[in-house]
């Protein structure tokens, strides 16, 4: 989370968030996918309806900051 959190609107694949996140260079994709899903569960006001861990199709993954309110 702290990787997106830190790269707002840049969308990243699996392979790069793998790379990046975890170092490997070798791996499972839908590993990210699973991590993403448990974020969206802990972050997100409903999963199924993401506003701030976005899937961009054909790409990956993506954070979209939340709108300012007041």
């Amino acid at each position: 989370m702290a990787f997106l959190l830190r790269r707002p609107g840049h969308a990243f694949t699996r392979v790069e968030l793998l790379e990046q996140v975890w170092g490997w260079t070798y791996g499972d994709p839908s590993t990210v996918t699973v991590h993403i899903r448990r974020l969206r569960e802990k972050v997100e006001d409903d999963p199924t309806a993401p506003r701030l861990l976005v899937t961009v199709w054909g790409v990956g993954y993506r954070y979209d900051a939340a709108p300012a309110t007041g």
